[in-house]
């Protein structure tokens, strides 16, 4: 699967879904994220839905309806590119390829919303959005 594609999303889901017991110990987790993948002619976006334990669904949208969503991250599909690249690599995003050390640096995927609270969401959950993200190690990721 490639990262661009809906598909791929939706097999993270369904990985997510089904290991409740890894999330249990983040908590819930009541949140709408988009990634928003730049690419040489058309991006990409893709919106995650979490509640409670579990991701509730995803849908592919206009990257120009991202700021909708409690935040976006937002960046070079090269960069979310290494960044899976680690997570499969090493089982689990490592260093500054974790999705927090991405967003905090912002010097390839940026951290945007327009609502604080829906900001701070990114604060308060992003360890379950980078569990989430992790489940690339358990499904067929092209590679690059």
């Amino acid at each position: 699967m490639q990262i661009d594609q809906l598909s791929f999303f939706e097999a993270l889901s369904t990985e997510m879904n089904a290991h409740p017991e890894t999330f249990t110990i983040l908590g819930d987790a009541d949140m709408v994220a988009s990634l928003v993948m730049r690419r040489p002619g058309r991006d990409v976006a893709i919106r995650v839905c979490f509640e409670g334990l579990r991701c509730a669904g995803v849908d592919e949208i206009d990257p120009a309806a991202a700021a909708v969503s409690d935040f976006s991250l937002d960046g070079p599909i090269e960069a979310w590119q290494v960044m899976f690249d680690d997570i499969v690599a090493h089982g689990t995003a490592s260093g500054r390829q974790t999705i927090n050390s991405l967003a905090l640096l912002g010097n390839d995927i940026r951290l945007r919303g327009d609502d604080p609270m829906g900001v701070d969401k990114f604060s308060r959950f992003n360890q379950t959005l980078q569990e989430y993200l992790d489940g690339a190690a358990r499904i067929a990721v092209a590679a690059r």
